[in-house]
């Protein structure tokens, strides 16, 4: 109830500023819905990003409230609560409004209000009489990211004597003046000749003193710190217990700068300033060391011999690295040649520097290395798009096949998704505002003949260099409870420290992945404390194609009441006839508030135990258990435990800390040779969702003073409880490698039906010895993205024996469940897709393999290092640590394992081709599915199928009312009906069809025309009486004299399931058309399900009978022997003609004569 109060308030509180605005400016019509240009025919597009002075581009649209009450509210404020605040830039130049219809405002006569850095709103009340206000969309026009000019030359040093410093300005060309990131001015520090006399720094006044503190961000005191003044040797003073320092002689006037040092802190400086007479004070704040992270890897280009190019790299990190290095195939470049830093610059490239390039970053607490960029030198002339397309067969419908001769293919070519080269001369750019990418330049339409009809297909004739479309990494869930699946409302998404939105009602989200991400670290929140923090690495599709996660939330432990003035001990791991891993011991007087004053007093504490013996609690856990080891690579952690640490006050939310506290762990739950000694205590950063290490073990014996039970052996670490809460006892784990899958669109594992945007993760285990089928417990788990050459998944392996560490592999799409290749009765080499005999070394067993009525979601597999000099095993399906590329680049020939969709009786056909899991593929035709490359609405019906058994439905889809594809096919859809479980004898299909609405060239809407029909004997019995309603008030009507077929012209609105349609408009076609299904599965506009619901929000009904026993359906018969079905049919109508002229001649005759 809270929650549901929560979100009523905020909604309201929101239409409410939406409201208020409108009394502080006066009601202005528009004639078309754009703020802030000249006004353009409604059948005009939107002004191109070639109208405008300032370099910009459109948003995509939104649509957060429906007209109802007072009007119609799209405020800004409300869409950046809903779709996040990085969706529309903080100052719009413009916005424009449409109906749902396409219809600008003053198309439908509808007086409307806009503000670009407002919204939009329209009043009921400001209509003409007996009108209310449309349904309206809007978007935002936001400004191109500025970029700076040139620095300008340094100033003078300031002063006249002594240390200075001296400016430099730089302008920013945008007229904004404030839309450049950074700073206009630069400082630098300089010196002038010695000033006569003393210096701040030299001065004694043996009177003074000078008093200071060194503290944490927090104001908690650091004793130990060593204080320095500059420009004087040696340490002056070290800070007490409570952070303090004196030092004498320092003149209270000299604001002399003090600077203090710790270890494990950065270094800080401060300077002092006079209180009194003789007395000064300074306080010196140190910051914890954090390793560096990259916020931006270098990209890959592609160049001509000649060219320049720039290669960017920047890092963050406590303190901020400002030493940079770059290495080119490996080999580090010299410094002084390149004069580089953050940035790589070449000049007049030759052949010889193509390769690889990456930069490492360092500061006090260590290194990081980038991932690695592919520069690529043409040679004068040399092609970077051949303009002859790639080979690529795309499967053509049932009905276009020759009996018996199994599917027909059509090659319908495809462009190689390459960059060409950039622009002539330097750009100090990090990204090539103008990359060009090899797609396609020209079509060509060709037919192809079918059973009954002549089927339009267009293909690549030619391919060339055109501007890229920007790749937009798309990332949407659901965010649900571990224990309950119930939704997580209203949690707070952090992305790394930064606030973006919040989970809907349903636990939904959406993230747009910023550019140049290579990790995708979120956070969820919890509003009400009752889970922690899920902090996740979401793995997703730089190329543009959206991947949907289910992220599990853990749920809090019940607190328990501690005694600050007392040693208090907490059990890690409660599992039922299990020991506990280990416990955490707080010593009596361990708390403290933040600013470090003790804490006594009683204490609620939640010590929440992600314990690896139970197998479940792997989808729950923190984080990708990764860490940055010295060289400043990604390296793998292996887990024994992580543990989530809340303390607070009774009935305050001030978090307190504790420290330190011992952290022991039983060693005789450390099985693997070598982990007990190499076991250490790490914390997580949050921000970067990586480990870093707190402490070592030692080894602790039992004490003959301590109860039976506890006389074992613990491994002993400690921790401080301060900013960091998540806690892991982890193992830096050697013996790696990579385990290559790919996912197909069917179990028949064609390589050209390979799916990409798979979700593909592997659950390290531990077997128990001689049951490698019995794991005693999880390490490590990792996801991939499957990509159009599969996925590669880290993984630990060994060479010696292959049991050593097995492996759990599943795989989702869009929340789908895949199925992997069969293991019964046993594992055939081409099923499976690994080759003998390393396939019977990694002893492969689907989950179904002992009971077939376990589900079939995974399969467990010995992870076998491949031995050097193994013919069998040098070509995957494992791959060693170092082999990533090998890995990555294997034909599909190569051993691999495999999933394939549960789903395969659907298909897809579309006259323009377009991958979906490659955005870059679109092209630009009027018959397109998909009108717009960067907003994909997919569009579902749901059709009720009664009769005993399953049915294909087909949707065809052609051009309704548009004037340039009337009566032309978009494409078409077939899709088997799913049973109810609940309903023996009913089945339901959800059908996609072509949105209605504007095409490509957004000058004119189309009204799809859809025509339903279930393959068999079936005969329409019911439409839905809403949508039935709704065609009637959206003439023309489309036919409806077949009985066996429904057909209508699709609606330009986004109806819902009350109409029996479900429509979705996202950033990426897949999770567009996964929502949407699911969605229509559970007959719910908001909802979601894989089990069918036949009987709610259906559109039309269907009822269906079977042929008689022993007589192939007209659809099988067409199929199989077309010439004699097509006798069959006409002969059959031959015979009813008859028929009818037979009973109809003589009423006719007895007409006449009645007439005589």
């Amino acid at each position: 109830m809270a929650s549901l109060l929560l979100f009523l308030c905020v909604a309201a509180a929101h239409l409410a500023g939406a409201r208020d605005a409108t009394t502080t400016e006066e009601p202005r019509a528009t004639a078309w819905g754009l703020e802030g240009r000249s006004l353009l025919h409604p059948v005009q597009p939107s002004p191109a990003l070639e109208d405008w002075e300032e370099a910009s581009e459109w948003t995509s649209w939104f649509n957060v409230d429906h007209p109802g009450g007072d009007g119609d509210f799209e405020s800004l404020a409300a869409i950046r609560f809903y779709y996040g605040p990085a969706r529309v830039c903080p100052l719009p130049l413009a916005l424009e409004a449409r109906t749902t219809d396409w219809a600008l405002p003053s198309a439908v006569g509808e007086r409307v209000h806009l503000n670009p850095t407002r919204g939009f709103w329209c009043l009921n009340r400001e209509q003409p009489r007996g009108r209310r206000c449309s349904n309206y969309h809007v978007r935002f026009r936001c400004p191109l990211e500025a970029v700076w000019g040139a620095w300008g030359p340094w100033g003078p040093c300031s002063g006249s004597c002594g240390p200075g410093r001296r400016l430099r300005r730089r302008h920013c060309p945008s007229p904004a003046g404030d839309a450049c990131p950074g700073r206009p001015l630069e400082a630098q520090k300089c010196v002038r000749p010695r000033c006569p006399g003393c210096s701040p720094d030299t001065c004694e006044c043996p009177d003074h003193i000078l008093l200071g503190s060194v503290v944490t961000p927090s104001g908690r005191p650091l004793p130990g710190a060593r204080v320095f003044l500059r420009d004087q040797p040696g340490t002056m003073a070290t800070s007490d217990a409570y952070g303090t320092f004196r030092v004498p002689g320092v003149c209270a006037g000299s604001r002399a700068n003090v600077r203090a040092q710790m270890d494990g802190f950065s270094a800080g400086m401060a300077q002092a300033q006079a209180n009194g007479s003789t007395s000064a004070v300074v306080t010196i704040v140190l910051d914890k060391l954090e390793k560096p992270y990259l916020v931006k890897h270098p990209e890959s280009r592609v160049r001509e011999a000649g060219q320049n190019v720039t290669f960017c790299c920047k890092a963050s990190g406590t303190p901020m690295p400002k030493k940079y290095s770059w290495f080119h195939n490996g080999t580090q470049l010299d410094r002084q040649e390149h004069r580089y830093g953050a940035h790589l610059e070449l000049w007049e490239l030759r052949p010889d520097q193509a390769g690889t390039y990456h930069c490492k970053a360092w500061n006090e607490a260590g290194t990081v290395r980038s991932s690695t960029a592919q520069l690529t030198v043409l040679a004068p002339g040399q092609p970077a798009c051949d303009p002859q397309p790639q080979e690529h067969p795309i499967k053509l419908p049932d009905d276009c096949s020759q009996p018996g001769s199994g599917p027909t293919y059509l090659d319908v070519g495809l462009c190689p998704d390459t960059r060409c080269p950039g622009p002539t001369g330097s750009s100090p750019r990090c990204g090539d505002a103008s990359s060009r990418c090899c797609s396609v330049l020209r079509l060509e339409s060709r037919e192809i003949h079918c059973s009954g009809y002549v089927l339009p297909v267009k293909v690549v004739a030619e391919c060339g260099c055109q501007k890229c479309l920007p790749p937009l990494g798309l990332v949407r869930g659901r965010v649900v409870a571990a224990d309950s699946g119930e939704p997580l409302r209203f949690a707070g998404i952090l992305l790394g420290r930064e606030p973006i939105g919040f989970t809907s009602y349903q636990g939904d989200f959406t993230i747009e992945v910023p550019p140049s991400t290579e990790r995708l670290v979120v956070t969820f929140v919890d509003p009400s404390g009752e889970f922690m923090d899920t902090v996740r690495v979401l793995p997703f599709d730089p190329r543009g194609a959206g991947v949907y996660h289910e992220v599990k939330a853990m749920r809090k432990k019940a607190l328990v009441i501690l005694d600050a003035s007392q040693s208090n001990t907490i059990p890690l791991g409660e599992l039922e006839d299990q020991a506990p891993l280990g416990e955490l011991v707080l010593p009596p007087g361990a708390f403290h508030r933040a600013d470090g004053k003790p804490y006594r007093g009683a204490v609620e504490a939640r010590v929440t135990f992600v314990d690896p013996r139970d197998l479940t609690s792997a989808a729950a856990a923190p984080s990708d258990l990764r860490f940055v080891d010295s060289d400043g690579e990604l390296a793998p952690l292996r887990t024994y435990g992580m543990f989530s640490v809340d303390l607070r006050a009774p009935g305050s939310a001030e978090q307190l800390q504790a420290g330190p506290v011992a952290v022991r762990v039983a060693a005789g739950h450390i099985h693997m040779e070598g982990h007990q000694e190499a076991l250490k205590l790490w914390s997580l950063n949050p921000e970067t969702g990586l480990w870093e290490e707190e402490s070592s073990f030692g080894r602790q014996g039992p004490s003959t003073a301590r109860v039976r039970r506890e006389e074992r052996v613990f491994l002993v670490g400690n921790v401080e409880v301060r900013e960091r809460r998540l806690f892991n006892l982890d193992v830096p784990e050697r013996r790696r490698c990579f385990v290559k899958v790919r996912a197909y669109a069917n179990d028949k594992f064609s390589p050209n039906e390979q799916v990409e945007g798979a979700v593909v993760t592997l659950v390290n285990l531990e077997p128990a010895p001689g049951f490698s089928a019995n794991p005693r417990a999880w390490g490590r788990f990792d996801s991939a993205v499957t990509g159009p050459n599969g996925a590669c998944l880290p993984a630990f392996c060994d060479a010696d024996r292959p049991d050593a560490y097995t492996a759990l592999v599943t795989a989702t799409l869009g929340g789908e469940e895949l199925e992997p290749a069969p293991s019964r009765p046993r594992p055939l080499p081409a099923t499976v897709g690994v080759a003998q005999p390393y396939l019977d070394r990694l002893s492969y067993l689907r989950t179904d393999h002992d009971d077939p009525a376990f589900k079939r979601n995974g399969f467990h597999v010995n992870l076998a290092k491949p031995r050097p000099g193994e013919p069998s095993e040098a070509n995957g399906p494992v791959y060693p640590w170092r082999s990533l590329r090998q890995c990555q680049e294997a034909p599909v020939t190569a051993s691999h394992f495999r999933f394939a969709r549960v789903e395969a009786d659907r298909y897809e056909y579309n006259v323009v081709p377009f991958r979906e899991a490659a955005p870059a593929s679109w092209t630009g035709d009027l018959l397109a599915w998909w009108p717009n490359p960067q907003e994909f609405r997919a569009c579902f019906l749901k059709v009720k199928i009664q009769g005993p058994q399953e049915h294909m439905v087909r949707s065809h889809n052609a051009g309704g009312s548009h004037p340039h594809t009337r009566g032309q096919l978009y494409g078409l859809r077939d899709t088997r009906s799913v049973r109810d479980p609940a309903r023996p004898g009913t089945s339901a299909a959800c059908v996609e069809f072509k949105c209605s609405g504007m095409l490509f060239d957004q000058r004119q809407v189309d009204r799809t025309l859809v025509t339903i029909v279930p393959q068999g004997s079936c005969r329409r019995v019911a439409v839905n009486g809403l949508l039935r309603d709704y065609l009637a008030r959206h003439p023309p009507p489309a036919p409806a004299d077949d009985p066996a077929a429904f057909a209508m012209l699709a609606p330009l609105d986004p109806l819902g399931h009350n109409y029996g349609v479900y429509t979705v408009t996202d950033q990426s076609p897949r999770l567009a058309k996964e929502i949407a299904i699911g969605r229509c599965f559970d007959g719910s506009s908001d909802g979601f399900s894989r089990e069918m619901k036949a009987d709610t929000g259906t559109a039309v009904t269907f009822q269906c009978r079977e042929p008689p026993a022993g007589r192939p359906s007209l659809f099988q018969r067409l199929l199989e022997s077309p010439a004699s079905a097509l006798g069959d049919i006409r002969r059959e109508m031959g015979q009813v003609s008859r028929a009818q002229a037979r009973s109809v001649g003589p009423l006719r005759t007895r007409r006449g004569r009645a007439r005589q």
